[in-house]
């Protein structure tokens, strides 16, 4: 599991560098998140761009991280694949995070495996 951490006009950016987020890669997502997490950013953006497919384990576990973040720190998501998309929409998903089309370009911050 990779993710590249980077900023953009004051939120902290994490991409997925992984085509699959599924029930084989959840926790250790999850885990990376919370450690990318200690950098400063408000919001959080998820750049899912390169994401091709999502699966329950891995839309609970986007969900984990946003009840991770609290209340003041929102999660954002960008970027989805027509697949991924189509997700959110049928879980209504997409009523509960914000959704950009495009993810923001980036100042590149870290990395992580």
């Amino acid at each position: 599991m990779q993710v590249k951490l980077g900023r953009a006009e004051g939120a902290l950016v994490i991409a997925v560098e992984e085509e699959r987020l599924d029930a084989a890669v959840a926790i250790a997502f999850k885990e990376m998140v919370r450690e990318a997490i200690t950098q400063p950013g408000v919001p959080v953006i998820l750049d899912l761009s390169r994401v091709q497919f999502l699966d329950s384990s891995g839309l609970g576990a986007i969900v984990g991280v946003m009840k991770l973040l609290g209340p003041d720190r929102p999660l954002e998501v960008a970027a989805l694949s027509d697949n991924v998309r189509k997700l959110f929409r049928l879980t209504r998903m997409d009523t509960v995070f914000r959704i950009h089309d495009d993810a923001p370009a980036t100042e590149t911050i870290g990395a992580a495996e």
